[in-house]
């Protein structure tokens, strides 16, 4: 009798233990699901707001060894959602960003996500410890939680939103967008840890504090491109140093290059010189016309850039729906004001709905 009371007292406190691990394992995720918020009132797709609470492990994700994007997606689904099955898929992104400087000072990156498949967006907001906050947004399609707000398993899978951003700004004024090209997608094996896509941006927003800081944080690594497409990123900070960061097509070990730039859309800033407008050109990508739209509005406004000159810059490369175009088809707008630290948000071309948000508030207007 008395062994058995024991055996049973030891089960009850590993019952006890296990649960108290779980515990303190999800308080802080419960508290980021807790946090998730509708923000635009839409028939179909919408803007929400998640706060993520959780002290996320960037370092540990990174060094799950990502050679495909099994392990990127089992690298994010083991931090975000320790012990819980849940699946993901990994994104596509299409795209329009650029650099504009008022004549105030004032620093803007505007940015078009573009892409086939409508799906809700995801304002993100984090602020890591040791590192810097931020606001970054994220496509809910890709993990099937376009109705974030309805229903545990979606609400969930919103915990993956830190490492699936697309763009951000954070509190130094360094602001990235990812873009997608049309050559072989990129998987460098020179030695170094590999990082995959949005990791690296979610590496940016919480670590760089100029271009050159980003740009030198991304050459520590090798760079895995997912779900078979290759990209390249836009990176500008609070001086207007603006930078196309790519992986060069025509380098046998995909070298990375930075060029300053103003404007970049789906094609290669390294070679503009091969590229032609309303087609397809080869590994060098497309989307000129969208690059030449948006800086014929900047030049038109040289010297005096504007927030109201950023949003005509992104309303000319914006896209409606086109059949067979993977980057067609405007699913959010945005302003980055990298000097005082805010954004303006539009959702699927609704111009006259524009969103503000104040990241040192973390607060929309």
């Amino acid at each position: 009798m008395k062994v058995a009371k024991r055996i049973l007292i030891a089960i009850l406190i590993a019952i006890i233990a296990v649960a108290a691990a779980f515990f303190g394992l999800y308080f802080t995720r419960i508290q980021t699901v807790s946090s998730i918020a509708k923000v635009t009132d839409y028939d179909d797709y919408n803007l929400y707001r998640i706060d993520v609470k959780y002290d996320y492990d960037l370092d540990g994700v990174i060094g799950y060894g990502l050679t495909d994007n099994q392990r990127f997606i089992d690298a994010v689904l083991k931090e975000s959602l320790p012990l819980l099955p849940i699946s993901m898929k990994a994104p596509d992104f299409g795209c329009t960003a650029f650099t504009a400087n008022g004549g105030d000072g004032s620093v803007f990156m505007g940015r078009n996500y573009d892409f086939k498949n409508d799906t809700s967006a995801m304002l993100v907001y984090c602020a890591p410890k040791g590192g810097y906050k931020s606001v970054a947004f994220a496509a809910l399609d890709n993990i099937s939680a376009n109705d974030a707000d309805s229903g545990i398993k979606r609400k969930l899978a919103c915990l993956t939103a830190p490492f699936i951003c697309l763009d951000g700004m954070n509190e130094k004024g360094v602001s990235i967008a990812v873009l997608t090209l049309d050559s072989e997608p990129t998987l460098q094996s020179t030695g170094k840890p590999t990082i995959a896509t949005t990791l690296a941006i979610r590496l940016v927003l919480d670590r760089a504090a100029t271009t050159q800081e980003a740009v030198d944080l991304l050459r520590g690594y090798d760079m895995f491109a997912t779900s078979g497409r290759d990209y390249h990123f836009y990176i500008t900070d609070a001086s207007g140093d603006g930078r196309a960061v790519e992986y060069d097509c025509s380098s046998e070990t995909r070298e990375l290059v930075d060029t300053p730039c103003r404007a970049v859309t789906n094609f290669f800033i390294l070679y503009t010189d091969n590229v032609l407008p309303n087609q397809r050109n080869g590994i060098y990508g497309h989307g000129r016309e969208r690059y030449d739209a948006a800086e014929a509005v900047l030049s038109a406004h040289e010297g005096d850039q504007d927030k109201a000159v950023a949003w005509e810059a992104l309303i000319s490369a914006s896209q409606a729906p086109k059949e067979g175009d993977v980057t067609s088809n405007t699913q959010w707008s945005i302003v980055y004001d990298d000097t005082h630290l805010a954004a303006e948000i539009a959702i699927r071309r609704d111009w006259d709905s524009v969103i503000k948000y104040d990241l040192a508030k973390n607060a929309l207007d």
